[in-house]
């Protein structure tokens, strides 16, 4: 234990996808995170909460509503059950947690412990013991709690199990913000003191680091004060002491966390900017985000790395050696993947999609700022583009949040246009979205679909999940794509401006006079594309850099 020097919290951690301890990006980044630092012997350890209903089951009705059902899971099948306990007050009760262990392994054998806390233990009341059921779930006391376990908690659990030499903690978004008031409690508690001084505060920023990862309000959780007080008990001293926390009588998370971390970064160059702006603090710094290439790459190119780039797991620079790759040998890797994709979609659906037809893939949160339906602003414009240039089909997948009925209005509005191009464009709608799923569709499609409104894509990373497996992205000039975009030789931009209609007019005439014409009439300069896309996006995109970067600039 006392090697582990960097504690890394998140909400949630998408490990695997018969593990629903995840919801999307958040988790599935910081599940990518560990396995790169596995891979490259990061002394680290990392602390989520166990939802043993998961996030939930999506089915979508012949209305195109979605559903939702819990998705419990077998616990003890993935999981080892840790002995020790600790206690966190809420409400004045003493709720008893406990930690499930999972390790995660890296090419060479390093782990990283990953401890899930659970409070479904008969020792607590009713109300606690499903504290940790759902995530996401509940009201606003409800996610105060969580939220509380999981700094609070987690930082007592680590340190009860022996974590003895910590000296960086990292918080994946705000959720784990409230650690560093249990961090400030020890300092105040080893100096003799009830009230915090500057010296105090500094000690605690010395230790925490906080990557923030939404420019949308939403993203940013803040409770009542009056909340605040009733779970945890008062922060008004430290609300005193740090100005800018509490704000118009409400707790910020975000704010908590930026206030007591010694490095701050977003997840892009462009949303570091943005954050600049939004949070008003010069200082934050720009880490961009990555994915595990040996987590998404597709078993057929999987096999093409392995032949031609030697040594490409320790080593995803190597990656930029795709150049030497033929041509070919990558279209027929590709080619399988898309079977495997077709195959599903038949069988899942009882929709027939075409091997030689443009496929376009869209997977992602059901949220109104992603514009999933863009697609479909001009149906007859699609249908012109179709009967006139080339076919094409199309492939969605993505939950909303089961209160977000604006979400669920919008895979709604999905499935009423999906009815509508029937007869000439077929569409499909994946259901239950995980990380298997989207594994499958990112390596199976031809062009991968991206169309957020500017700025509030604070990276995204689906995109270079299809990168890595040969599929270039038409994206919208925002969060991770703004630096990893070259016109025609990575992929193609969506509009400048993010104007509804102006973007959707660009995206027809990337489709129609681009994209079209050059996977049916020049077939080589697709692939040349394909090449590209894996040599310079999935050389850089992959948290194996990212992760060293955070080593230098945040860890260190």
């Amino acid at each position: 234990m006392q090697e582990r020097t960097i504690a890394y919290f998140s909400m949630e951690i998408g490990i695997k996808a018969e593990m629903p301890t995840y919801s999307g990006g958040l988790g599935v980044l910081a599940g990518d995170t560990i396995q790169s630092a596995a891979d490259l012997g990061v002394p680290m350890v990392a602390v989520t909460l166990l939802y043993r209903k998961g996030y939930f089951r999506q089915s979508i009705d012949a209305s195109g509503w979605q559903q939702e059902s819990p998705r419990v899971w077998e616990v003890e099948k993935f999981l080892k059950e840790m002995n020790p306990q600790v206690s966190v007050n809420i409400e004045g009760r003493e709720v008893h947690v406990r930690s499930w262990e999972y390790r995660v392994e890296g090419v060479d054998g390093h782990f990283i412990p990953v401890y899930f806390l659970e409070t479904d233990l008969p020792e607590n009341a009713a109300e606690d013991r499903v504290l940790t059921d759902c995530l996401y779930g509940g009201d606003e006391r409800y996610r105060l709690c969580q939220e509380a376990l999981l700094g609070i908690g987690g930082v007592r659990m680590l340190e009860t199990l022996g974590y003895s030499n910590l000296k960086r903690y990292h918080m994946n978004e705000g959720h784990a913000s409230l650690l560093t008031t249990e961090l400030l409690n020890r300092v105040l508690r080893d100096k003799g003191r009830d009230v915090p001084v500057p010296e105090d505060i500094k000690a605690v920023r010395s230790q925490c680091v906080f990557t923030t990862h939404t420019p949308v309000p939403a993203g940013h959780d803040t409770f009542p004060k009056e909340l605040v007080k009733q779970v945890l008990g008062s922060v008004d001293s430290l609300c005193e002491m740090e100005k800018g926390i509490c704000h118009g009588g409400r707790l910020n998370m975000t704010a908590l966390a930026l206030h007591l971390s010694r490095y701050v970064n977003g997840v892009a160059k462009k949303h570091r900017d943005v954050s600049r702006n939004m949070l008003s603090l010069a200082t934050v710094d720009s880490i961009t985000n990555g994915v595990h290439v040996g987590r998404w790459v597709s078993p057929p190119i999987r096999n093409l790395f392995d032949k031609y780039i030697p040594d490409w797991e320790h080593d995803n620079f190597g990656l930029r050696y795709a150049m030497s790759i033929p041509n070919r040998a990558i279209w027929d890797a590709h080619a399988l993947a898309k079977k495997s994709l077709l195959d599903y979609i038949e069988k899942k659906t009882k929709t027939y999609m075409k091997a030689d037809v443009l496929t376009i893939g869209f997977a992602r949160r059901a949220a109104t700022y992603k514009r999933a339906d863009l697609l479909f602003t001009d149906l007859d414009r699609l249908r012109s583009i179709s009967d006139s240039v080339g076919r094409f089909q199309v492939v969605y997948a993505g939950k909303a949040h089961p209160r977000d009925r604006l979400g669920k209005e919008l895979i709604q509005m999905i499935h009423q246009s999906m009815e509508m191009l029937r007869q000439q464009i077929p569409v499909v709608y994946l259901e239950d979205y995980d990380m298997d799923l989207g594994k499958l569709i990112t390596a199976g499609v031809d062009v991968w679909l991206n169309t957020p409104e500017p700025p509030n894509e604070a990276s995204g990373t689906s995109g270079m999940k299809a990168a890595i497996n040969g599929v270039p992205s038409l994206s919208v000039l925002d969060g991770w794509w703004m630096e990893g975009h070259l016109e025609g030789v990575t992929g193609w931009a969506i509009g400048e401006r993010g104007d509804r209609s102006q973007d959707a007019d660009s995206l027809y005439e990337k489709l129609e006079k681009e994209i079209l014409p050059l996977y049916y009439r020049y077939r080589q300069g697709y692939m040349d594309v394909m090449r590209q896309a894996i040599a310079l996006n999935g050389s850089f995109f992959n948290t194996q850099r990212m992760v060293q970067q955070y080593v230098l600039k945040a860890y260190l």
